[in-house]
């Protein structure tokens, strides 16, 4: 988020002056690392809990679709960059990877397809393919298929159009692109405090982590991508309107295999059914990935539990976030959602074998000597009014002066839209003098896709070429 915005801003106002402070020793190792996150270039193509049943059964494709076009303006964006040089060849942070999603039982089967009818209508869908054959879908995803038992009901979708993405690898590209244009990346630096001027403007308390050693900057702007921090910062910037806002972690945990005979007969992304209780961000799938040009499979999240806030936090981050605005929330929060509990208590009392258990129920004839536990990231879910919330939300001052982001899902994915929303409501004096700019990096800015289809196929086939994620 943080280099996206830095990007966003030193394309469209070269002159101002950028610095980007990071605690750790190296930029990207937390949320963004690769191997933090599942890498899906979330588009709703294969993600189910964009797309719910309702209780008589019916489905609504809005959400799908507004999430799909999120991705889109994030295609675009690194298009452009691309083509202007600030991101090197595609294939080193995207690649085109077919998103699945695959469930079995009657009820499961017969939600999968009304979810198909409702999506192959609309033009950013364009090409979703669904299936109950067993030698279809063994030919999209063999290791799916192999010794599934016989008289099992079972469906799939397959869009051949998804991608995998190195967040990891993007995010350093962006902020080396931004030092190459002058702007600061200040890492072993860990914000302490922020305290707004009589002028308007904000004092950045530092310290280096190595030597403890203080510093202080002033900025017209300040923006808090610090992922599960956000919201201690925030809250040190005295903002009214990070009052109420409280975050509850969850970690997460990888299997993955690294096997060519297993990589070479798996190339797709498949998601299907969350647990009762699990929240979104746990939807069990079994992933291609290529990080740094190397090709594995990941299946999971595991849930699991730690008070950081980071990989890298305190212990007592669950703690010190209290306030008396946000307890009351906390603890309603905690109360309405107990399968969530429930469900956190089952997933940190599996064992390996519990978990390879949990696989072959994708993968049938899965050996757990293939599959290595790899810790996830840390994510912090908002709590606020009561409710724990999965999506993503921007908390900005008034005055536009401050910002910061809470939330985890769909993330990194949705970067450029949630900053193209933030440029509108922090720098209101200045969007429109650079919507012509932002028009020129991202085409459909101010528009969308999906109701024409020319303009959405368009698109599609433009970005697929410019990203190499062509077949």
């Amino acid at each position: 988020m943080s280099a996206t915005l830095g990007t966003f801003l030193q394309q469209l106002q070269p002159d101002w002056k950028i610095a980007v402070f990071e605690r750790l020793g190296e930029v990207a190792q937390e949320s963004s690392n690769a191997w933090n996150n599942a890498g899906t270039g979330h588009a709703a193509l294969c993600e189910l809990n964009y797309m719910p049943a309702a209780p008589d059964g019916s489905v609504d494709p809005a959400k799908a679709v507004a999430i799909n076009e999120q991705f889109q303006q994030s295609r675009q964006f690194w298009s452009t960059l691309v083509e202007r040089g600030v991101l090197a060849a595609p294939e080193t942070f995207i690649n085109r990877t077919p998103h699945m999603t695959f469930v079995r039982g009657e009820k499961d089967v017969a939600y999968l397809k009304r979810r198909y009818e409702s999506l192959k209508q609309q033009p950013l869908f364009e090409g979703i393919e669904y299936s109950e054959d067993s030698r279809v879908i063994n030919q999209w995803a063999p290791l799916l298929m192999q010794q599934r038992r016989k008289g099992e009901p079972f469906a799939a979708t397959r869009v051949p159009s998804g991608t995998d993405v190195d967040f990891g690898s993007l995010t350093r590209q962006l902020l080396d692109s931004m030092q190459r244009g002058g702007a600061e990346v200040l890492t072993g630096r860990e914000v302490r405090s922020l305290k707004r001027q009589k002028d308007g403007s904000w004092q950045v308390g530092y310290r280096h982590t190595v030597g403890r050693t203080p510093g202080r900057i002033n900025a017209r702007f300040v923006f808090i991508g610090a992922g599960g921090w956000a919201i201690k910062l925030l809250q040190r910037s005295r903002i009214p309107e990070a009052k109420g806002y409280g975050v509850f972690p969850i970690g997460g945990q990888w299997l993955k295999t690294s096997n060519p005979a297993l990589v070479a007969q798996h190339k797709a992304k498949v998601y299907s059914q969350a647990s009762v209780g699990a929240p979104p961000m746990s939807v069990p799938h079994l992933d291609t990935r290529v990080v740094d040009g190397e090709t594995s499979l990941l299946f999971g999240p595991f849930a699991t539990f730690s008070p950081k806030f980071l990989k890298n936090g305190s212990p007592w981050d669950i703690v010190t976030q209290v306030r008396l605005s946000n307890l009351g929330s906390m603890l309603t929060a905690g109360a309405t959602n107990l399968n969530l509990v429930k469900y956190l208590v089952s997933e940190l009392l599996k064992t390996h074998k519990k978990k390879v258990d949990s696989l072959r129920e994708f993968m049938p004839t899965a050996d757990g000597a293939d599959w290595e536990l790899l810790n996830a990231g840390q994510r912090a879910q908002v709590m606020k009014g009561g409710k724990l919330q999965f999506g993503t939300e921007v908390v900005a001052a008034a005055d536009g002066s401050i910002a910061g982001l809470l939330g985890a899902s769909p993330g990194a994915s949705t970067a450029v839209s949630i900053m193209l929303g933030l440029l509108k409501s922090c720098f209101p004096d200045h969007i429109e003098e650079w919507e012509p700019q932002l028009r020129e990096l991202i085409p459909s800015y101010g528009t969308t896709l999906n109701p024409d289809p020319a303009a959405a196929e368009a698109s599609l086939a433009a970005t697929a070429e410019e990203l190499h994620l062509t077949v």
